[in-house]
């Protein structure tokens, strides 16, 4: 059954609420304020979370964002006091959706059957993940192995760029993928690079990307490799192979953080 979170300081909309949801036959719970739902929220799993903005103490943006450091339940913010600014901030927080008061009661159960599926397609990929997550699982007991997963643990949660060097077979790509799935960027892609299969010509828009009539096949723009690996992790695979000129660019990108497409 699917059970749904009500945060609002006014009982009259969390009647309503309760009332349209009910008759859904989702499973209802309530709370009077962010500060007793993050509690709530300890204890109990919710499908879907529904957070006014507007209230005393701890308001919705507050909620989200200690919230969302936490959970990754979809949350639709309501408000009738908010202007688009708000809304904005709040998607870019990590909102789901954002509804204005008066609530209109068909827009609140189409949210709702949105934010169910985004949930259930979230779990199913990680459960998919974890049978793919099988094939670069590390085995061995050995104080050789036991040192690089202890390595691993300690890497994965920082954001500092990480050398794996080793012979041909020794598993380089195997530490990869665990630095990656034991950090905070898990939930985002893991972009590998064959440093060693890219044409010289070809490297710049391969990593940085390129702008439409940059050149003569470029017909519209595209990310690249780096974009494309933003919030997430990228694996840059032999990249000793990389040509010198190659790695002067790719060192002065990871160096500033910044990069500009061809």
């Amino acid at each position: 059954m699917t059970k749904i979170l009500i945060i609002d300081d006014e009982s009259y909309i969390r009647e309503v609420l309760r009332d349209v949801f009910e008759r859904e036959n989702y499973i209802v719970n309530e709370a009077t304020s962010a500060k007793e739902a993050l509690k709530i929220l300890e204890k109990e799993h919710f499908e879907v979370i529904f957070c006014d903005i507007k209230m005393p103490e701890m308001n919705g943006l507050d909620f989200l964002n200690a919230f969302e450091d936490r959970f990754s339940t979809p949350v639709i913010m309501i408000s009738g006091h908010a202007d688009i600014e708000t809304a904005v901030e709040a998607l870019k927080n990590g909102a789901f959706d954002f509804i204005q008061k008066p609530l209109d009661l068909n827009r609140i159960l189409v949210s709702v059957r949105h934010a169910i599926e985004k949930e259930f397609l979230v779990t199913e990929t990680k459960r998919l993940k974890k049978k793919i997550d099988k094939k670069y699982e590390i085995i061995g007991i050995s104080p050789a192995i036991a040192e690089v997963k202890e390595l691993i643990e300690k890497v994965a949660p920082t954001n500092t760029r990480v050398l794996i060097t080793g012979e041909n077979g020794t598993g380089k790509e195997l530490v990869a993928h665990w630095l990656h799935e034991k950090s905070n960027r898990a939930n985002n892609p893991l972009i590998e690079v064959n440093c060693a299969a890219i044409p010289y010509e070809l490297i710049e828009s391969v990593l940085f990307g390129h702008e439409k009539g940059s050149f003569t096949s470029a017909i519209k723009q595209k990310k690249g490799n780096f974009e494309l690996a933003d919030k997430g992790t990228l694996f840059l695979d032999e990249i000793g192979d990389m040509n010198l000129a190659a790695q002067a660019k790719m060192l002065r990108a990871l160096q500033e953080g910044k990069i500009m497409r061809v």
